[in-house]
């Protein structure tokens, strides 16, 4: 259950407990918690476990230069390690660091890997059963592997043919397509997760896992069908925190695992993930004409520069230039 957080004794002196208790309390996303635990971990490491207390500016512009320039680390992982430190001394630590001074790192353009929409579909072919829904849907939605596992039933609007991505990154929603092809293996798939639910139901079980600050607002809703995941497990699982046994949803890396499997049997050998369903998305939709503001918007991207990357892969190759080998 990677996306619920483990139990941590609210009477626990120890610094990092400390640290992630005030993170929840501001009902900040799981993820963003394990981020800022996992740079404030390597800001201690690197000072010879140095209590954060007793550092400051100096230390925190001394770690930034490292990572910049000895670690070479992109300009998006020094920001995210920033952020983390900022926060852990203005909010967590109360602790004013001011104006840093540092390095910072240059930025790298990479250009991203795609399938094209032959190779998708071959990949999409070999993955089974429901993963071959997962992947369609990352594919044809632009859906992240851990929004397609986290997606709910309520979350499916067949009328309107259109997704509701809960929380994305940077705790923000947003809508995206819901290609009309997967509809009815779509609404297979939620008759079937019905019928799982309505056994469990009756064998004393059915809840599923719900974030703190909706879990106390609406105890009840854990058991209704709209919230039930659509991709569960096959098992039921105690839950980390409560202890109480639910169904939870597939795991991002059962599914990051089926689709690797599948990459490799379709016989492709470039670097590519189940990310790459996503960036497959993006590429498709601006050779078939969509402006790059609709592409930033089903993306979920904040600023549309994060979008333009996309520009780029339409700029290579034979999508854009005619070799002179070819010209005859």
């Amino acid at each position: 259950m990677d996306d619920i957080p483990s139990s941590i004794n609210s009477n626990s002196t120890k610094f990092l407990d400390r640290f992630r208790l005030h993170i929840r309390a501001e009902n900040k996303a799981y993820s963003t918690e394990k981020t800022y635990v996992h740079w404030v971990k390597r800001f201690i490491l690197f000072h010879h476990k140095k209590h954060p207390s007793s550092m400051g500016k100096s230390e925190i512009e001394t770690f930034l230069n490292y990572l910049a320039i000895d670690r070479k680390v992109s300009p998006n992982t020094q920001k995210i390690a920033l952020n983390a430190l900022a926060y852990l001394y203005n909010h967590f630590l109360k602790i004013e660091i001011g104006e840093l001074s540092f390095h910072y790192s240059k930025p790298k353009r990479r250009i991203p890997v795609v399938f094209s929409a032959q190779e998708a579909q071959a990949v999409i072919s070999k993955l089974s059963d429901k993963y071959k829904l997962m992947g369609s849907l990352m594919y044809g939605s632009g859906l992240r592997v851990s929004e397609c596992c986290r997606l709910r039933i309520k979350d499916i609007d067949f009328d309107m043919k259109c997704l509701i991505v809960r929380d994305g990154k940077g705790s923000q929603d947003r809508s995206t397509v819901l290609p009309e092809s997967l509809i009815n293996d779509l609404r297979c798939q939620v008759k079937k997760v019905i019928a799982i639910h309505e056994q469990d139901l009756e064998n004393g079980f059915g809840s599923v896992y719900l974030p703190f600050a909706l879990a106390r607002k609406y105890p009840g809703k854990a058991k209704q069908t709209a919230w039930q995941f659509v991709f569960p497990m096959n098992n039921l699982a105690k839950d980390p925190i409560s202890g109480v046994i639910r169904r939870h949803h597939i795991l991002t890396s059962t599914l990051q695992k089926a689709v690797a499997k599948a990459i490799k049997a379709a016989n492709i050998h470039k670097h590519a993930s189940s990310h790459t369903f996503r960036h497959s998305f993006a590429t498709q939709l601006l050779i078939n004409g969509y402006d790059i503001r609709t592409v930033q918007k089903l993306l979920g991207h904040a600023d549309v520069s994060t979008s333009m990357i996309y520009t780029h892969v339409l700029n290579q190759g034979a999508s854009a230039v005619k070799s002179p080998l070819d010209m005859g």
